[in-house]
Formats: C-alpha cells, sequence, structure tokens
C-alpha cells in the first residue's frame, strides 16, 4: 500500500485531500500539522503527527515511515507572509527544502524516487500594470514570474527548488545520476471550498461573500467590482493533484502545470450570490494594499500543458461551482 504524508493537514485543501484519500482507500496516510487536527479529520488518517515543516528534527523523523508521496500543502498564505515575511520564508522555503532532503534520504535507501505534489499559486505572477494584465489574457507558466508578495516569491523559488532537487542536485556526489525526487506542481487559482470556513486569504472575497449572503449579514467586498483573477471549486483542485500524481513520468513535459476552471470578476460572483440570495447586503470598499495584490495576479491561465500532458479537465465552471456546490452547501450550514 502506498504510504503518503500530507504537511498542513487541517488546511482548506487538506480537508477535501483527506476526504478524497477515505473515499479511495488504498493510501497509509500521515497527516501533520502545526496544529492539533479535529477528531473527524484525524479519524480520516491511519497516524497523525503535530509538528512544524521548519522543524529539521521534526522533519527527520518523518523519515522512518518510508514515503512513497508526499502532498506538502502547509503554507503561511499571502496575507499572512505580508505581515510575518521572515515567518514565511522558514515555513514556506526551509520547510520545503526540509521535506525534500528527507525524501531524498527515503529515495536513496530504497533506490528509488519519491512523488513530491507540490501546491503552488497564482500569486508567482506579477503584472506591473492593469492594462498589461489585460492585453496578456491567458498567461502561461513561464510568463510574468516576477511576483511582488513574499508568498509569491517563496512559491516561484520553491518551484524551481523542486526542478533542481529532481534533475541536477546529486550531479557532483557520489550518487550522480540517481533519481531521488519526482517533484510536481500545480498552479492553483483562487480556491473555493464548501466546506470550510475562508481564512483571510487575497482571494477569498468570493467565500466571504458567499459566506456572509448565507448568513444574512453585510458584505464589504475588498476589492473592486472589476477585479478579475481565476477561481476553481475545491473538487476540482483536489482531482488536480491526484491525477498529476497518477500521471506516468514519461507523459510529463514540465515540472509545474498552470490549471484553470473559471475566470470571473468580483461583479460577476456577485451577481451569481445574488441570485441564490435576492436579499444579500453586498457592497465594495476596495482595500488599497490587498487591491493592488490582486491586480498583479493573471486574470486567466493558460493549461494547455496540463491537458495535453495529463489530461486535465475541470469538472466544475462557474454556473455549476455556484449552483450544485458552493451555494447549496454552505447555505445548508446557516439553515440549521
Amino acid at each position: 500500500m502506498t504510504t503518503v504524508l500530507v504537511t498542513g493537514a487541517g488546511g482548506e485543501i487538506g480537508h477535501s485531500l483527506l476526504s478524497a484519500f477515505q473515499q479511495l482507500g488504498d493510501r497509509r496516510v500521515i497527516a501533520m500539522d502545526l496544529k492539533p487536527l479535529e477528531p473527524e479529520l484525524a479519524a480520516m488518517a491511519d497516524v497523525v503527527l503535530q509538528g512544524d515543516v521548519a522543524d529539521v528534527d521534526f522533519v527527520n523523523s518523518l523519515e522512518s515511515y518510508d514515503l512513497d508521496e508526499v502532498y506538502h500543502l502547509a503554507a503561511l498564505l499571502s496575507t499572512s507572509s505580508e505581515k510575518k515575511p521572515d515567518v514565511a520564508h522558514n515555513v514556506n522555503v526551509n520547510g520545503t527544502m526540509n521535506l525534500l532532503m528527507m525524501c531524498r534520504r527515503v529515495a536513496l535507501r530504497r533506490d528509488s524516487a519519491v512523488k513530491f505534489l507540490f501546491p503552488s499559486t497564482i500569486a508567482v505572477y506579477g503584472i506591473r500594470s492593469l492594462e498589461a494584465k489585460q492585453a496578456a489574457g491567458a498567461v502561461t507558466e513561464d510568463q510574468f514570474l516576477t511576483p511582488t508578495t513574499m508568498y509569491g516569491v517563496n512559491k516561484v523559488y520553491c518551484e524551481l527548488l523542486g526542478g533542481y532537487m529532481s534533475d541536477n542536485f546529486g550531479q557532483l556526489t557520489d550518487d550522480a545520476g540517481r533519481k531521488t525526487i519526482d517533484f510536481r506542481a500545480v498552479r492553483f487559482p483562487g480556491l473555493i471550498s464548501a466546506t470550510t470556513v475562508p481564512s483571510g486569504g487575497t482571494s477569498d472575497y468570493a467565500p466571504e461573500m458567499i459566506h456572509a449572503a448565507a448568513k444574512g449579514e453585510p458584505y464589504a467586498c475588498f476589492v473592486r467590482p472589476d477585479t478579475r483573477i481565476p477561481f476553481m471549486a475545491m473538487p476540482d483542485g483536489v482531482k488536480a493533484l491526484l491525477d498529476l500524481a497518477a500521471a506516468p513520468v514519461e507523459n510529463l513535459t514540465r515540472r509545474v502545470y498552470n490549471i484553470g476552471a473559471f475566470s470571473p470578476s468580483a461583479a460577476e460572483i456577485e451577481q451569481h450570490v445574488r441570485s441564490a440570495f435576492p436579499e444579500a447586503e453586498i457592497t465594495y470598499a476596495p482595500h488599497p494594499k490587498r487591491q493592488a495584490i490582486v491586480d498583479t495576479w493573471c486574470a486567466d491561465v493558460n493549461d494547455a500543458a496540463a491537458r495535453r500532458d495529463w489530461g486535465w479537465a475541470p469538472e466544475y465552471d462557474m454556473d455549476r461551482a455556484f449552483n450544485e456546490y458552493l451555494i447549496p452547501t454552505i447555505g445548508s450550514v446557516y439553515e440549521r
């Protein structure tokens, strides 16, 4: 049975990924987080650990589990990273390096590479003006990689680090030529989950708007109505990770892949929310700093490489995401 490690298991992606693993039933799951997992979530894993990916000794102790795959979800997200860039670097960069080195030792011991699934983000993009953003359209993986946030900088570096550890590290050592890390990354759009509460991310205006409407509370959106970035329903985000992990290595032409689903403006999100909650009180009060960050992110992504190499195709367009997943699920929580 494949043994997988999920870091940051208590986060939004972690909730859905552990649930997916439980349904599949074909993996031994080691779940870890900085904080204790909720009992319901902990029950989905075979082993539950509490620790910090930036703690070298703790990460080194994970070597004993003889891992086949790592889903490295633990990270300090965009808004928090701007407030504490030193902590962000330690968690996002040093934590990733700790895990990669631990996986390398596992791979050398058993002479087979460890798959390393890494969630990257559209925060890696840094488009310098709204005019350039509008002209760019759907951007490819290799365009505009000049992020303006600590989170984006950390993620670009870790994308490159994962490629280096997979393809170049060891070239001057005794184990030259031995493949130890199979690094695979997806660049997520803004992910919207119906089963977890938004945690203050820079793209969280979409889920925040839905939650406020479902609760009957007024909501002042922190970006302009015309703000446009890519979004994705959480089930498609988990599907992308699992699909990429399952793809034959010979089919993959790159280490990092864009994935897309739908790219609405904030006003278009508002229209969907109002169609379900006609009494919703939604206004706009753009936060200058958060607005400035979102304006540097692309309006859409070109995910042709993922579609070609491993058959990526989202199951949720905007209508289905809102009408069948987000609004019914979130609405039912506040009807109880």
